[in-house]
């Protein structure tokens, strides 16, 4: 499922991303969604993203597919930016659930090869 990488309350703008652990890795055709919350009637394909703090590609769809490691926001009308979400082109890496989670939580962790 589609789960936000931080607490909703914190942001009015998340980066959604499957599958749903981070930081993402590129060998699983990860996609990230940008979802806006808190204006109403902010227009559809109206998102911009932006890879290593600068803008990346045209303005448009609300979700893309990622092919480079980096460093990834979006931006929609009227919610703002979104907190950062990294995608890594690694040959290990130790991944969490892309949830808000705190203290005292039970934690699945993935070692991924």
């Amino acid at each position: 499922g589609w789960c936000p990488l931080s607490s909703a309350g914190s942001w009015t703008t998340q980066i959604l991303v499957e599958p749903p652990w981070m930081p993402a890795v590129l060998w699983d055709r990860v996609t990230l969604t940008c979802r806006g919350w808190g204006t109403t009637g902010a227009t559809a394909g109206a998102t911009t993203w932006y890879k290593d703090g600068r803008r990346w590609g045209q303005q448009g769809p609300d979700h893309v597919t990622v092919t480079k490691s980096g460093t990834y926001t979006c931006d929609r009308p009227g919610s703002g930016l979104s907190p950062p979400m990294r995608a890594l082109d690694a040959p290990l890496v130790l991944q969490v659930p892309a949830q808000p989670l705190v203290e005292g939580d039970t934690v699945t962790l993935h070692c991924r090869c």
